[in-house]
């Protein structure tokens, strides 16, 4: 569901093999089922400006992707880096050895935020690829997100779990973990 462009030069370039980065890839959606893959930034500028691609889920989980910064992206020529932020989920290219996924959060809900969060706790730092893009293209709702939306006791598992790994993130990160426990009341 998801198509990608991003050369291996960046990867190479910005030392990914001996640093600890996680390269964003600047993620957008279309409406369309069909849909020819713009060959350049420039292309999916426009397509952007024309209404035929959005920012990924700008509509109903803004704060997913908002760090990524898409207003700088326009004109970026060069990497640029964020900061970490509640809720961020973004797309990332890392090195192999980096922490693995949370085996707690399968299905739908809270396994890419919870990566980035213990990316984060571990110093990685997101760099925004400027010449990179992905297009998620429409498709049926999964299972698993119909049952997060139909089912009020999938929705307090997964808080629970939420929680319960913002509590484990504060005990192997200190201090420095503070800012997750507290994030969600800002």
């Amino acid at each position: 569901y998801l198509i990608f462009l991003f050369s291996r030069k960046s990867v190479i370039q910005l030392d990914l093999a001996n640093t600890k980065k996680a390269l964003i890839v600047p993620a957008f959606e279309t409406l369309r089922y069909r849909l020819s893959f713009p060959k350049s930034k420039a292309e999916l500028l426009s397509m952007l400006d024309m209404g035929t691609l959005f920012t990924f889920r700008y509509h109903v989980w803004t704060k997913g992707h908002a760090p990524t910064n898409f207003a700088k992206w326009r004109t970026a020529t060069t990497p640029y880096r964020v900061e970490w932020e509640a809720d961020f989920e973004p797309y990332v290219v890392v090195r192999k050895d980096c922490p693995e996924y949370d085996r707690r959060f399968v299905g739908f809900g809270w396994n890419k935020v919870a990566h980035i969060m213990e990316l984060d706790a571990q110093e990685y730092e997101f760099t925004v690829l400027p010449n990179a893009y992905m297009i998620h293209m429409p498709h049926a709702p999964s299972f698993d997100i119909t049952k997060f939306r139909s089912n009020k006791q999938y929705r307090i598992c997964l808080k629970t779990l939420k929680e319960e790994f913002q509590q484990d993130m504060s005990r192997h990160y200190g201090f420095a973990a503070l800012k997750y426990l507290t994030a969600e009341n800002n």
